[in-house]
């Protein structure tokens, strides 16, 4: 059956998140220890797609606060900030490690959705941000758009960077700015098809169910 004009507009416009989180999943998988919580920034199309996958283990941090956060993400690179998703957080003091990841100052996201996670080592005083109530371990996945962007507005410094809180599985973020630390480019433009195609599925059949 022809595909209708309102419908393909529909595909288009879903793609770069799917895409986005598409290769966050390809990382994770081709991470060695498969661990940690891992933050991918991709320009894609016109846009810049910040997703994020893994778990977190809370061992050795400190509870500080609880907060109610409005917004659907942000970056301020200067400060080694970044945060993804939105809802309320809990904030945890204890991580060290990079005091930014490029110049820029901060920049709100577009559009965000998925669990609400991210950090803030402003002047070594490092903060991680985790959904309220989260129970250490369990898997978290989000997902922000910055719309209209590249790293240059971003002020962001393509390359890796962890922070770290221990020597556990979980107890390190690591943020990926650019297609780096992938697998070999035939397994990875494998697995990104697989995860493309079962993406755009499951995103169909969502909207195939709300008609």
């Amino acid at each position: 059956m022809k595909t209708s004009p309102t419908i393909l507009k529909k595909r288009i416009r879903y793609f770069p998140a799917l895409l986005g989180a598409a290769t966050a999943s390809l990382l994770f998988i081709g991470s060695p220890a498969h661990a940690g919580y891992i933050v991918t920034l991709l320009q894609v199309g016109p846009n810049v797609v910040e997703t994020g996958i893994g778990a977190i283990d809370l061992t050795g941090l400190t509870f500080n606060s609880s907060n109610t956060v409005s917004g659907v993400g942000e970056i301020s690179p200067a400060i080694a900030e970044t945060l993804l998703g939105s809802g309320q957080i809990d904030e945890y003091t204890g991580i060290s490690g990079p005091l930014s990841f490029g110049p820029g100052n901060f920049t709100a996201a577009s559009t965000g959705s998925g669990d609400h996670v991210g950090l803030d080592n402003n002047a070594g005083i490092g903060f991680l941000f985790v959904p309220h109530g989260y129970t250490s371990n369990t898997f978290l996945s989000g997902i922000s758009t910055y719309n209209n962007a590249t790293f240059s507005s971003l002020g962001v410094t393509p390359g890796t960077y962890e922070w770290i809180w221990g020597i556990g599985l979980n107890q390190n973020f690591t943020l990926e700015i650019g297609p780096v630390g992938v697998p070999d480019a035939g397994s990875t433009i494998g697995l990104l098809i697989l995860a493309l195609a079962a993406l755009f599925g499951a995103s169909r059949a969502f909207r195939v169910q709300s008609a």
